[in-house]
């Protein structure tokens, strides 16, 4: 990079980059459309937008002192699994049932990795994907403790005691807490991205759907409808969180692909573009 007369070169690194200085960022950096990011003042990493791949719904904060890589893909991906095959036995998809399959998902990729990733981004500073994170990270691994067999006895125990009936109002129960928790987190991201917000909405309807099965069952089952449509949610979920890792995984230095995430007008980088003073990221 030549170096104009006059001006130092700490200058003129923080103006501009070349080709291979902005590859190696991507590949620093990794944040999907927002590699492509571009200031006006004089910090080149200090004013990112809100992205789905880093779990963070507000400002975007530097990762210059970062010790760690972005965790939430991890985080996002064990989730995005697990929710995929529990929502298609919910589905009854080729006439499967039965959630036993579920046990061995949710007490590892969905529950110990995802609480992992949680832990992750605890240490490197972000609240809300270390609240979000390790609290699903704690659900799928709450719901395997549930769903195993013999050695919790819990369903046995609560039919014992007082019936099927409530067993299943205990279920509903347990999936409408979470269905309260899901929305505490869906409002936080109502001024963060299209991709990233979707993702809450969806999760939440989903667990919507699926308490109000249990909560509402017929002859002495999960109302069947109810259950079919939280595995269409659930599916959507899936996907959506498949989404948001690969934005935080993919960059110029590994994919021709970079996904766009969709800012809300009302956002601070939906403001920005209103005004007429978009920086020409990616949307």
């Amino acid at each position: 990079m030549a170096i104009q007369k006059g001006t130092t070169q700490p200058e003129v690194a923080l103006q501009s980059f070349d080709h291979e200085e902005k590859v190696a960022g991507d590949g620093l950096f990794g944040h999907g459309p927002l590699a492509h990011m571009r200031t006006n003042d004089q910090s080149a990493y200090s004013c990112f937008e809100a992205f789905g791949g880093e779990m963070q719904p507000g400002l975007y904060r530097s990762v210059e002192q970062r010790k760690f890589a972005n965790p939430a893909p991890l985080g996002l991906s064990a989730f995005a699994l697990t929710t995929f095959v529990l929502s298609l036995i919910n589905l009854e998809v080729r006439n499967l049932g039965v959630p036993s399959i579920i046990i061995s998902l949710a007490f590892s990729y969905g529950g110990l990795v995802q609480l992992l990733a949680g832990m992750w981004e605890m240490a490197i500073g972000n609240t809300f994907g270390a609240t979000a994170l390790s609290s699903y990270g704690g659900f799928w691994i709450s719901f395997a403790i549930i769903l195993t067999p013999g050695g919790f006895q819990i369903e046995e125990t609560v039919k014992e005691a007082a019936g099927q009936d409530a067993w299943l109002t205990s279920i509903g129960f347990f999936l409408m807490g979470w269905f309260v928790f899901t929305t505490i987190l869906f409002i936080c991201t109502l001024k963060s991205t299209v991709a990233f917000c979707s993702l809450f909405f969806m999760l939440d309807v989903a667990l919507l759907m699926l308490g109000c099965a249990y909560l509402y069952p017929q002859n002495g089952a999960p109302q069947k409808d109810l259950m079919h449509a939280g595995g269409v949610f659930g599916i959507i979920t899936a996907f959506l969180a498949w989404y948001n890792a690969f934005a935080g995984i993919a960059d110029t230095s590994n994919s021709f692909f970079i996904v766009p995430v969709a800012h809300f007008p009302w956002s601070e980088k939906g403001r920005k573009m209103r005004r007429g003073n978009g920086d020409g990221g990616a949307v």
